[in-house]
């Protein structure tokens, strides 16, 4: 087709128009019967410029006044502006809506003039190859860059809360798809090859058929066949708009249910486009897009020298990034360093700053420096070696003390709660002395002997020869008790009898505390049961070795009201012949 050809074809097709207003809901009138044609008007007036007109509704009644401007663009509310770039007659109608109905009138409005710098506009260009490119400019999802989808808040400008990664969403039907835009006619289509992808809030959409379940996610692939659609470019609040105009919805690859199917021209060059929108939630989705067949340049990593040093304060460390380098079309966010201890990852949202961490424990640790960049992580280890405890520090395991369950490594037999709830959470305050990922939760309500409990498998029994010592960390409000008791289920239902117990009381509100518990001098059993009784179950040996076989935790023994509950985790104590820890 000729140029003159393509110019004339627009000439007769289509112009393009802006909308200035947001919708005004008026109030409803009194009347009870619905309105007539002869109740409406509207003025037709000359805007800022030759192409800008102004539509006021001036009907003699108060309603919601919709209008359809004639080239496919839509907008509500009494004052509404529409851009006009070329030539034609067009079919304006206005529709008013009130409590007692609605009426249309319709005018026909008549441009003579044309905008020629829609022809020049590099907005026009890049989107759809211009009058040069008559079959339009195709564009896909640039689906091996990560944010290609994303969302983020509706004021935001970038996908801050999740960007997807590359080739995150193979077979939902989104990386086959192609938008063509033509300047001919500002026509758009939709070549989906017959299926899409769409967000669980927009599955329900009477176009879609056949929802398939991706990823175990409620998000679909669905069968769908889209419409004819046009496409103009608008202007409000200072940024470019892309609207689309189609009695089916129109989208980029992932239907996010775009208010007003407006996309918000974030990037647009000959290549790369970056739109978003305000999804059927709320809040901003954004797309990466390329023109098909577009080879992206490969987007240099970011670089940097990472280092830790010693501070003057005891067995502590800093971590600081120098000689960073972000490319061009790069970006660093933030640095995070696991110092390796077990102690939570230190994250800062700012590079030029230093993380500090103090080491408890002699060792040597590996220190995991990761750089969070728009091209993915970039990962550097270091070592340091502590060539002595903290001043502070106290040993939890003693000698032939064993490590019984900790949550987060091993776990030599299971914890079970007895009339009390006992849960494995996220550990509320991972520092010394306790800095493991999960902890026993103990809650009891209403129950005077409510209990966590250990029981050894058969055949294994506690050996107390070598040490009398049990620990466990604690974790709860100041003045609470938390009782360890030993018993023998041998009893069955009378197991009570040989029981010995000690309580700790926690000393300080939602702190990690150490609680020990030595029963040595401890006596067990009861001598007038006419059953065994020791003074001393450290230096019995009917009760030292190869008697006791499980552990009972119990908070506020005896308390029978209300609720009770804390934080427990780290049991450990003596020695038990034969029976290894497991890892989790």
């Amino acid at each position: 087709m000729k140029m003159k050809n393509i110019i004339y074809n627009i000439f007769l097709l289509v112009s393009l128009m802006f909308v200035a207003c947001e919708p005004v809901l008026e109030d409803a009138p009194d009347i009870g019967a619905a309105p007539t044609v002869e109740d409406l008007s509207f003025t037709i007036e000359q805007g800022a410029d030759d192409f800008t007109f102004v539509f006021t509704n001036t009907s003699t009644i108060t309603g919601i006044a919709q209008w359809d401007l004639g080239n496919g663009q839509k907008a509500t509310g009494n004052e509404v502006k529409g851009k006009f770039v070329l030539p034609d007659t067009y079919a304006v109608t206005l529709t008013l809506l009130t409590s007692g109905g609605s009426a249309v009138k319709a005018e026909n409005h008549v441009t003579t003039k044309t905008d020629y710098s829609i022809f020049t506009d590099p907005l026009y260009i890049n989107l759809s190859g211009g009058i040069e490119v008559a079959d339009g400019k195709v564009w896909v999802v640039d689906s091996i860059t990560k944010g290609h989808f994303g969302i983020g808040p509706a004021g935001g400008t970038w996908p801050e809360w999740w960007s997807a990664d590359p080739l995150a969403k193979p077979s939902s039907g989104a990386y086959d798809d192609e938008f063509v835009f033509k300047i001919d006619g500002f026509s758009f289509d939709f070549n989906n090859n017959g299926n899409s992808y769409v967000k669980d809030f927009q599955k329900d959409n009477a176009n879609y058929s056949n929802l398939v379940a991706l990823y175990g996610e409620p998000d679909c692939r669905v069968n769908y066949t889209p419409a004819a659609a046009t496409w103009s470019i608008v202007t409000k609040d200072g940024a470019d708009y892309i609207v689309f105009s189609s009695p089916t919805p129109t989208f980029f690859g992932f239907d996010y249910g775009a208010a007003g199917s407006e996309f918000r021209i974030d990037v647009l060059t000959e290549n790369t486009m970056d739109v978003s929108c305000i999804g059927g939630d709320g809040n901003r989705w954004h797309n990466k897009l390329i023109v098909k067949g577009y080879a992206p340049p490969v987007t240099p990593p970011v670089t940097y020298t990472a280092a830790i040093v010693e501070l003057a304060v005891e067995n502590t460390w800093e971590v600081s990034l120098s000689d960073v380098v972000v490319p061009d079309g790069n970006g660093l966010d933030s640095y995070s360093v696991d110092f390796g201890d077990g102690s939570e990852v230190s994250l800062s949202e700012d590079y030029t700053v230093a993380l500090e961490h103090t080491y408890m424990r002699k060792g040597t640790y590996p220190v995991i420096i990761t750089a969070n960049t728009l091209e993915g992580d970039v990962i550097k280890t270091l070592s340091v070696t502590i060539e002595d405890y903290h001043s502070t520090y106290v040993p939890f395991l003693l000698d032939y003390m064993v490590m019984f369950v900790d949550n987060s490594e091993v776990e030599m037999t299971p914890m079970a709660g007895e009339d009390c709830d006992l849960t494995v959470v996220d550990n509320p305050d991972r520092i010394y002395p306790n800095k493991g990922v999960n902890v026993f939760h103990y809650k009891k309500d209403g129950q005077q002997w409510a209990n966590a409990n250990m029981i050894l498998p058969a055949g294994y029994r506690f050996n107390l020869t070598k040490t009398s010592v049990f620990r466990i960390m604690v974790r709860g409000k100041a003045g609470q008790a938390v009782l360890l008791k030993l018993e023998n289920t041998d009893k069955g239902g009378n197991a009570w009898q040989t029981g010995a117990e000690l309580t700790y009381t926690i000393k300080a509100d939602d702190t990690w505390e150490v609680a020990e518990y030595d029963f040595a001098g401890v006596a067990a059993g009861f001598d007038w049961t006419g059953d065994i009784y020791t003074s001393d179950i450290a230096t019995d040996s009917n009760f030292n070795n190869s008697f006791y076989n499980i552990i009972r935790i119990m908070l506020n023994p005896g308390v029978g009201e209300g609720v009770h509950e804390f934080h427990f985790d780290d049991l450990a104590g003596p020695h038990v012949e034969g029976l290894k820890s497991a890892r989790l």
